[in-house]
């Protein structure tokens, strides 16, 4: 590992300035992901500019708008947190369901969002694949059993982030200091996929700090549950995972968040279903019939044919667990 120089800023002003000044600087959240790939070989940072002193980052507040977590708050603190276990019960079971209790209790929410990919092509220093600059990508033809199915496109890696499943059905909004200013956006326009650019996993540009993530009242009104697949209990990363919400109100569906995750380059949000469900009668849900076209587009790789059938049956799942239905 090549040496750095190593900021401990405690104003957003002062941390953003250090990330824009040129160097190769990185913000360092828990570290969990970052110091891997420092390790690796995969990043070689010249700057690494700690947000551990940026208070307002660590900070939980339930406003008249609803709740507002800092970037900096860890998974063990959303996982214990009892208020959200009732308001925002999909992303508590989202982050208790990443890695092993040591890890959660340093890694955080903002870190798991911002995470690079898992891709075995990606983190290993003997491939320059087309992620890394390269001009190719290696799991065409290769070991494709975790790639994707959606959205591919030139690069298959699947985003890795539980979390983020979670929040895009909870309509959440990400803020954002940019250049001496916030900016507050939807999460599912947070993230952007390798059609966009393949050396990007999200929107920040250098000195863009991600301060915390809003979720508004009316998501929290809903029921909402997250499932995930992994072949091991523990410390996995996700095969597959869905997150669902369901706002009822009179008896029919007045909203209505759809996500899956483990499948595509990007949290891969479930529009046309979600517009299909807004305002029919709850009794009324076939949940298989409508579940039953939705991945049309999929495309299977040599190796990854199992997730189709899987993440469909994981939508059905939690459909009927949010709806309290059994069609």
């Amino acid at each position: 590992m090549k040496t750095f120089t190593f900021a401990e800023p405690t104003e957003l002003e002062k941390a953003s300035g250090l990330l824009r000044n040129g160097n190769r600087g990185y913000l360092l959240a828990g570290g969990t992901d970052l110091v891997a790939e420092m390790k690796q070989g995969i990043i070689e940072p010249d700057l690494l500019v700690s947000a551990s002193h940026i208070q307002e980052m660590f900070d939980i507040e339930w406003n008249q708008y609803g709740l507002k977590i800092g970037s900096m708050v860890t998974l063990s603190e959303i996982a214990s947190n009892e208020s959200m276990k009732i308001k925002v019960r999909s992303l508590v079971q989202a982050a208790g369901s990443i890695a092993t209790p040591q890890i959660r209790n340093i890694a955080t929410l903002g870190g798991n969002l911002c995470q690079k990919p898992r891709c075995w092509y990606y983190r290993n220093s003997r491939f320059n694949c087309l992620k890394k600059g390269g001009t190719k990508c290696f799991a065409v033809g290769g070991s494709d059993k975790y790639h994707a199915i959606l959205g591919g496109s030139s690069c298959y890696i699947v985003h890795p982030s539980d979390s983020a499943v979670a929040l895009v059905t909870l309509k959440a909004a990400v803020e954002i200091y940019r250049k001496s200013q916030r900016v507050i956006i939807p999460i599912a326009d947070f993230f952007t996929g390798p059609d966009i650019d393949v050396t990007r996993e999200n929107i920040l540009e250098p000195g863009d700090i991600l301060i915390s993530i809003h979720v508004p009242n009316e998501s929290m009104e809903g029921k909402s549950v997250f499932l995930k697949a992994k072949e091991r209990k523990s410390m996995d990363f996700a095969i597959v995972s869905v997150a669902s919400m369901v706002k009822i109100k009179n008896e029919r569906i007045s909203q209505v968040g759809l996500a899956v995750g483990g499948v595509a380059p990007v949290p891969w949000k479930l529009d046309t279903l979600e517009s299909e469900l807004v305002g029919v009668k709850v009794e009324d849900v076939d949940v298989r019939s409508l579940c039953s076209g939705v991945f049309k587009d999929a495309k299977v790789m040599g190796q990854n044919g199992y997730k189709l059938q899987l993440v469909q049956t994981y939508l059905e799942r939690s459909l009927k667990m949010v709806l309290g239905n059994s069609n």
